[in-house]
């Protein structure tokens, strides 16, 4: 029953082609400024020690945060088709059937993250494709490396955008928010403006977002493919948020996956207390 279900809600988005393009759009705005000017801003900074391998270096940094900005922005018009039921009052038909409530949020989860795996290995397609006309394409291990910590984010996103979701109630709301974050995941990935540039107190705030450190991980095997991080001075990728401080030290990369396993934990055990808790008030 509950695969029925995911088939259900993946037929649902993939059959509006609205939904999935607004998914997308964040992802779109970011690429449409590199291409514009962002790009440039950047490669004209890491010259000094990038050399002819510069552009390669800020692609590979460009479309880092990008992948990672998709995992977020794709599970979040996923979970568009469950506010969608709630709204035009579908879920209470759901609700009436032998289905249970757990098999019921479990099956919008799945198809979440289902919606978000596959919408950013398309979006990593994409960019490996756009990164191979300036230096070359991931090699096989890091390839797999980085597939790992899509899946850890797409989790870990579907997590924290399921706890948003609980509180939409309608489809105004949902396109509301959803228009928010696909404009803000670029501050939040530190793409529009380098991370390094910001207040240490708006730095802060972003390093709480999970996507934050999904996209610090994705960049440092990804940039690494075009010259070895060892060789980039630490302040340049501080600047650029390839590595994150905390305090006065730079966060492991053990830390970054601690923190993504954590809201993937923390996120989905409050969303469903407030699913159950809402079950007894009905």
């Amino acid at each position: 029953m509950i695969l029925s279900m995911v088939k259900r809600h993946l037929k649902c988005y993939f059959r509006d082609t609205s939904s999935v393009f607004f998914s997308m759009f964040g992802v779109l705005i970011i690429i449409g400024l590199y291409l514009l000017f962002l790009g440039s801003m950047i490669e004209g900074s890491v010259s000094s020690f990038a050399g002819e391998e510069g552009r390669f270096f800020i692609d590979s940094w460009i479309m880092g945060g990008v992948v990672a900005a998709s995992t977020m922005t794709t599970t979040l018009g996923a979970y568009g088709i469950m506010v969608t039921d709630q709204s035009t009052k579908i879920l209470r038909d759901f609700k009436s059937s032998p289905m249970k409530r757990w098999q019921l949020v479990l099956s919008y989860v799945i198809s979440a993250m289902i919606i978000g795996m596959i919408m950013s290995l398309f979006t990593l397609v994409l960019a490996e494709i756009y990164i191979s006309f300036q230096g070359s394409i991931l090699a096989f291990d890091t390839l797999i490396k980085v597939l790992l910590i899509m899946i850890l984010s797409v989790a870990s996103s579907s997590a924290f955008v399921f706890f948003l979701a609980v509180f939409i109630k309608s489809s105004n709301a949902f396109a509301a928010v959803s228009t928010v974050i696909g404009t803000t995941i670029g501050f939040m990935t530190g793409i529009y403006i380098p991370i390094g540039q910001l207040p240490m107190a708006v730095q802060t705030v972003i390093k709480i977002f999970p996507i934050s450190h999904s996209a610090a991980l994705l960049r440092q095997l990804m940039m690494n493919e075009a010259i070895p991080l060892h060789l980039v001075p630490e302040n340049f990728r501080l600047f650029l948020g390839i590595n994150l401080e905390f305090g006065n030290g730079v966060m492991e990369n053990w830390v970054h996956l601690i923190v993504l396993a954590g809201t993937l934990i923390v996120f989905y055990f409050v969303s469903l207390l407030i699913v159950i808790r809402r079950k007894e008030k009905e």
